[in-house]
């Protein structure tokens, strides 16, 4: 077992380095541009939204509890459509520093947990490829298969979803790559 404590440096760098290769990732390469569409007609539909009182949360349309959802009127209006999901974010434009430094923090959570597990499974001077496959399975863990559930649950689509788990398996390896690096010898 390898305290935490240890572990501090594979912890950093492998939050640190995520967090560059997601960017260049994201702003860089293009394979994420075509990730989302803009909405027919945006200008009147935004003047509508507006209109309704939108503020900032979750949505779904049309909405209805599970008894709703087996009358008549519901079944007709999932029929007309359309049906969806909608994140309605605060009135302004998107705060990126703070997204950037959640996105780090949130690097630095899955990093922390990569230690906990990986120091608990793999002793201290153990071979890089032992450490690099705990880690990395646990890093893919995170970052990858979580976004499996934006497809089933959210209606995103396989395409996007795919990418992100690619993503995440790039970020599983880069993480792994580090604690094998950093590991206590």
């Amino acid at each position: 077992m390898v305290p935490l404590a240890a572990l501090w440096l594979p912890i950093l760098v492998s939050a640190v380095i995520v967090f560059i290769a997601s960017s260049i990732m994201h702003t860089v390469l293009p394979y994420h541009r075509g990730d989302y569409r803009q909405l027919p007609d945006e200008d009147k539909l935004l003047v509508a939204l507006r209109a309704a009182g939108f503020t900032r949360g979750l949505y779904i349309f049309p909405f209805g509890t599970h008894q709703d959802m087996k009358t008549p009127a519901m079944q007709e209006k999932y029929k007309q459509g359309p049906v969806g999901m909608m994140t309605v974010f605060p009135v302004g434009p998107p705060a990126m520093p703070k997204f950037l430094a959640q996105w780090f923090g949130y690097c630095l959570v899955i990093a922390f947990f990569v230690a906990y597990l990986t120091g608990h499974t793999v002793g201290s001077g153990e071979k890089y490829l032992v450490v690099f496959r705990v880690a990395g399975t646990a890093a893919f863990m995170a970052y990858g298969l979580g976004q499996l559930s934006n497809a089933i649950w959210k209606g995103q689509t396989w395409g996007m979803t795919t990418k992100e788990v690619v993503d995440g398996l790039v970020y599983g390896l880069l993480t792994a790559g580090a604690f094998g690096w950093l590991w206590p010898r």
